[in-house]
């Protein structure tokens, strides 16, 4: 009589794999790769096939009972005993108790898959949920702001879909700063950043999510100098920068979010805004009566906002900053945009080290050692740097040897688009024979 075998759906993909294997379809890396094991065990499994064909790879041990199985006599004297003289007690008390009293042996695990097997439920179907408490806001204003930013249809199908960024004190429940932004980006953060510290002061620490504007996501971590754009600005500001595990940590800013989804978008429809300016205009003169309405006095006085740094490094500070080597022609790349930068004491810059600083207000300036070389106008998003062209400073650029550099794509009669460059090697080869 025939054995029957049983192939599970990995053994079948295995099988098929080393049959192409065997057959020449498959190299070995690529049937270790597709076995998912180490070549060592791709060459065992491909002997086995070649030696008992397909039951080569089914394991001796499949369907053979275990001799270490627990006696069925003994696993139904358990059972009785767990619903008789016994009935009530927990797995690992009745593990225990089975173990003093009865001389059987028995693991919780082990136990507890024969009780329910024999339809036995668990005296407590669950553990006590761990006691929870909300948190108590921070004593002082300023000690701990909450950011986050929340896409919502704020305007109703008038205009398109905008995200709110807003900050708020966890002390007072005050809106410190909020803007609307089409979605939410590193700009919105640099936005409330400046309205609260020009308005308030900047605040001990910041809550917020685990977005990757704020820091690298990538498992591992990236090194300092990768730090993304806010996580820098937020380090040279002292802001400590703390990430909440869930959306409930954070729970009053998301709290917020829902009463404004409710007030500010009746108020967006009562002054009919359809577009982010007329919205972001709304949304200003309606946060003066929010606060006024919801905030509340601190525990404790005076608040603990710290100064913020003078306007022109706290612009320099809140701004998007790279740092980039300058090419042999003394241009800068950033961006996709090109940046031409003039000489330097009549020397060129190529190989410096320079640093591109693109302000909120739609400024791209190019420093070295603190020094502006380049300042030009530029549009406050960084997507859309690349439409920036490639400009040139004033006044005529010296060129190497006192001689006038030719222009700049090469014109269509120029020799390396007629093509005779790629005649000139057979040229020279032709001319070394003749000699």
């Amino acid at each position: 009589m025939t054995e029957r075998l049983t192939l599970t759906t990995r053994d079948q993909q295995r099988l098929t794999i080393v049959t192409r294997w065997i057959g020449g379809s498959l190299s070995t890396e690529e049937a270790v790769a597709l076995l998912g094991t180490s070549e060592r065990t791709a060459w065992r499994l491909r002997a086995a096939v070649l030696d008992r064909g397909a039951a080569g790879l089914v394991h001796g041990n499949r369907g053979r009972p275990s001799p270490r199985r627990l006696d069925p006599v003994t696993g139904a004297r358990i059972a009785e005993l767990a619903r008789t003289t016994y009935r009530g007690f927990n797995d690992c008390h009745l593990a225990d108790v089975l173990a003093e009293d009865e001389g059987i042996v028995i693991g919780r695990s082990t136990l507890r898959r024969l009780l329910r097997a024999a339809k036995i439920p668990a005296t407590r179907s669950r553990r006590s949920p761990r006691y929870r408490s909300r948190r108590d806001r921070m004593a002082q204003a300023g000690l701990l702001v909450q950011v986050d930013g929340s896409r919502h249809d704020w305007l109703e199908g008038r205009g398109p879909t905008l995200t709110l960024i807003a900050g708020i004190d966890d002390a007072t429940g005050a809106i410190v700063a909020a803007t609307f932004r089409e979605s939410e980006d590193a700009v919105g953060y640099f936005m409330i950043l400046l309205a609260m510290a020009r308005s308030f002061g900047l605040p001990a620490a910041i809550y917020r999510d685990r977005a990757g504007i704020f820091a690298p996501t990538r498992a591992g971590g990236r090194p300092p100098a990768e730090a993304t754009q806010v996580g820098r600005a937020l380090a040279e500001l002292g802001i400590a920068s703390i990430a909440a595990a869930s959306p409930q940590a954070k729970g009053r800013i998301e709290r917020c979010f829902g009463t404004l989804q409710d007030r500010l978008v009746s108020e967006l429809r009562r002054a009919g805004a359809a577009d982010l300016a007329a919205a972001n205009a709304v949304l200003a003169d309606f946060l003066p009566r929010f606060n006024a309405r919801f905030g509340r006095p601190a525990a404790v006085e005076p608040a603990a906002w710290r100064a913020a740094p003078p306007e022109p490094e706290l612009a320099r500070v809140c701004a998007f900053r790279w740092h980039r080597a300058v090419g042999n022609d003394n241009t800068v790349r950033v961006e996709g945009a090109c940046l031409q930068l003039p000489p330097l004491g009549g020397r060129s810059l190529a190989g410096r080290r320079v640093e591109v600083e693109l302000r909120l207000e739609g400024q791209l300036i190019v420093r070295l050692n603190g020094r502006a070389l380049l300042t030009v106008p530029a549009p406050p998003d960084p997507r859309r740097l690349r439409e920036i062209e490639i400009r040139q400073p004033a006044g005529p650029r010296p060129a190497p040897g006192g001689a006038e550099r030719p222009g700049y794509p090469p014109g269509p009669d120029h020799p390396w688009r007629r093509g005779l460059l790629r005649s000139a090697p057979s040229r020279r080869l032709t001319e070394s024979r003749s000699r």
